[in-house]
């Protein structure tokens, strides 16, 4: 399992809370999270965020 991945999985709620904070476009849809499914995860964030899978990553690794 990768370093994101096991982030993802540890704190989602806390990541999940601080993407609606900042990116109140981004819907509960595009939020699900099922394990094993990171990079569909990081994805749909890029798409609704508007940014690229790394600074998505990086976004993430900030909130934790």
């Amino acid at each position: 399992m990768s370093e994101l991945s096991d982030k993802i999985k540890g704190n989602w709620n806390t990541i999940k809370g601080r993407i609606k904070e900042e990116y109140a476009e981004v819907t509960d849809d595009q939020l699900l999270y099922e394990e094993g499914q990171e990079d569909q995860l990081v994805g749909n964030l890029q798409k609704a965020m508007g940014k690229t899978k790394e600074e998505v990553k990086e976004f993430i690794d900030s909130c934790c």
